[in-house]
């Protein structure tokens, strides 16, 4: 649904394209940015209130209340992000709008999925009625797997048919969010059948998350009636998906993909209008830092894909995705959302116009951001604090173990796409010591809806660390999840987290060495976004002194906040267990026969 505008202003906008009347603004001397057609173009563009009113011959107008000099600059659409989690920078609405508003970004597509696994519909609510009135404009999805992985995990909150039914009514959200479910959608479970018919009832658009799809099954789940996906993670899936007709919200996560892309799309005869920018997930250090949209526009221009052909993915084909008529083009009668630039290959973002307002320049913001009126979810950390103790691998008292000796082990081997290994371990008083190359992930429920007894694994691939790490911020369910291999530091470092109601803290010899609070559902922060940024920074600086790889990935801690996710195919180890993301099986024991 376009944006509403009054009937008055509309008529203003028309005597103003006629010369009948004056502009409330006109931005001359620039080139547009025309993304319909890939040309770039001298013109001046003129607006009224949030309108542009007219696109027209250079100096041909004169008549403006105000006017704004982009002389040898270009007027391009304002971008696009086509799937974020703002929660992901563990900003609030308005710190996130703050963050990447200056860098052209003028309307997400965001799912707050993060908050309804923590606090529910209450959580979506709050989205909602925080991002009112911003200078990014907030097109909320109704999330669509609450927990993503049932069985498997649980979460803060269930969320069924009805309830994503009644997001989904909401004037504010645009579509169903992205359905992690895979092996629900592809066996038709009944939960998921009810979430993905209320997505088509509702005539909205239906999003994916297709991790590993490939061939009859992808076919399945399109048949679904699931139409995108943001899932980038080897060479062939971009292609694959496009060709079959998936909308794919590209993302620049892996790096190493992005070349063998652009010159796969350079072969085409023509752009895959399906074809997206998005950033997915992002911490404030790396949007204050790098960017978001602009940053991987900037990447796909250096690996040679043409700039109008990047910033078109990133306007005219979103609006296209959203079915907004009134975004994605340098137009008359669109949404005055505009960003100026000075170099197109770099997409440097000068200044930013939303809604026709000047909001953004130099970097910085040039008005006021406030949220909407809101309750954000609190004292969401239901969990006591732990000792040492429960921060082992138990084994002595499970079928197979001993309480001393060896046993030979489970191990969720390499971080993020994991698959089964086994190691012979040495056992003392019940209790696992982990062998070298590996140490431990606990994940601990802490939404208070069954016991908080920390679930155990031994992992491999992370390294040899000195210390430990806990975070609250644990995709998707956002449980509390410790890794380590002392079980002082893991103690210190999710007693930290938990005191402070959620968080990411880092601690070695037994003491905190930095943390971040968030107490918002414990994923979030009130702070403005450059306080989080150097939270972050600080953080990232204490992980890689206790040994974490910094070569993992653009966010090498992001990599902790996933590593519980149930969703993604291969082992994990949840709040109920070890599992197996490939089979949807829950392991009864981590000891091998």
């Amino acid at each position: 649904m376009n944006d509403p505008v009054d009937p008055a202003i509309r008529q203003r906008a028309v005597d103003a394209a006629r010369g009948a009347g004056p502009f409330d603004l006109l931005i001359t001397g620039g080139s547009v940015v025309d993304v319909g057609t890939c040309e770039v173009r001298p013109a001046d563009v003129g607006l009224v209130g949030p309108l542009i009113a007219s696109v027209h011959p250079t100096g041909s107008r004169t008549d403006a209340l105000d006017v704004f000099d982009a002389t040898g600059r270009f007027v391009a659409p304002g971008l696009v992000d086509m799937h974020v989690h703002f929660e992901s920078s563990m900003l609030t609405p308005g710190a996130y709008a703050s963050a990447v508003c200056p860098r052209g970004t003028t309307t997400i597509f965001g799912d707050p999925h993060e908050l309804a696994n923590v606090a529910g519909l209450a959580g979506v609510r709050y989205a909602v009625e925080a991002s009112r009135g911003l200078p990014v404009r907030f097109i909320v999805q109704a999330p669509s797997c609450v927990p993503p992985m049932p069985g498997l995990e649980l979460s803060g909150a269930d969320l069924h048919g009805p309830d994503v039914a009644e997001m989904l009514a909401w004037p504010e959200v645009g579509g169903l969010a992205e359905v992690m479910d895979l092996l629900g959608v592809l066996t038709s479970d009944g939960r998921m059948v009810d979430v993905v018919a209320a997505g088509l009832a509702s005539g909205k658009i239906v999003s994916g998350h297709a991790a590993g799809l490939s061939g009859p099954e992808l076919q399945a789940y399109l048949s679904a009636g699931i139409t995108s996906d943001h899932e980038i993670v080897a060479e062939p899936d971009a292609m694959e998906k496009l060709r079959s007709g998936m909308t794919v919200e590209l993302r620049g996560a892996f790096e190493h993909l992005l070349p063998g892309l652009v010159a796969e799309l350079n072969a085409l005869p023509e752009l895959p209008t399906h074809l997206c920018a998005a950033t997915d997930d992002l911490f404030a250090l790396t949007l204050l830092t790098d960017g978001g949209v602009d940053h991987l526009l900037r990447r796909l221009v250096g690996f040679g894909l043409d700039p109008v052909r990047a910033l078109r993915i990133a306007t005219y084909h979103a609006a296209y995705r959203l079915q907004r008529t009134d975004l994605g083009l340098v137009a008359a009668g669109r949404q005055a959302d505009l960003i100026v630039l000075s170099d197109l290959a770099t997409v440097t973002v000068d200044d930013v116009f939303t809604a026709g307002r000047h909001v953004a320049s130099g970097g910085l913001m040039l008005v006021d951001v406030v949220e909407g009126p809101s309750e954000p979810p609190l004292d969401t950390m239901k969990i006591g604090p732990v000792t040492p103790a429960d921060m082992v691998l138990r084994v002595g008292d499970l079928p197979g173990g001993t309480e001393n000796g060896t046993a030979r082990l489970r191990v969720l081997a390499g971080p993020i796409f994991t698959q089964w290994g086994e190691v012979e371990a040495e056992v003392r008083d019940g209790v696992v010591v982990p062998p070298p190359g590996h140490m431990l992930q606990l994940t601990a429920h802490r939404h208070g809806r069954i016991s908080a007894r920390p679930q155990a694994a031994l992992i491999s691939g992370w390294g040899e660390w000195t210390g430990a790490i806990a975070t609250s911020v644990s995709h998707d369910t956002h449980n509390l999840v410790v890794f380590g291999r002392d079980p002082v530091d893991m103690a210190a470092a999710a007693n930290a987290v938990i005191a402070t109601g959620g968080g990411v803290a880092v601690a070695s010899g037994g003491v905190v060495t930095a943390s971040i609070a968030l107490p918002i559902a414990g994923i979030l922060s009130p702070l403005a976004a450059p306080d989080v940024a150097a939270a972050q920074r600080a953080l990232t600086d204490a992980a890689q002194e206790i040994g974490l790889d910094l070569h993992l990935l653009t966010q090498p801690l992001f990599h902790v906040m996933v590593a519980a996710l149930a969703c993604l195919p291969g082992p994990h180890v949840t709040d109920l267990g070890l599992i197996d993301g490939t089979t949807g099986q829950l392991i009864p024991s981590p000891i091998l026969a």
